[in-house]
């Protein structure tokens, strides 16, 4: 959780969000909340895309 908090420099509560929002996947082992790297990768893109409005 940390490393992503820090590559989106964001709080802790803003990723349980964006997982809540199911904008951001995540998977669940034991108690453990863990990110997967393609995870985020797509969420980037997917944030790009937005931001320059490709993709609609």
């Amino acid at each position: 959780m940390g490393q992503v908090m820090a590559r989106l420099q964001v709080s802790k509560h803003t990723v349980y969000q964006l997982i809540r929002t199911r904008r951001l996947r995540s998977v669940q082992i034991g108690r453990c909340r863990r990110i997967p790297a393609t995870a985020l990768t797509a969420y980037l893109r997917d944030l790009d895309r937005e931001v320059t409005g490709h993709g609609r």
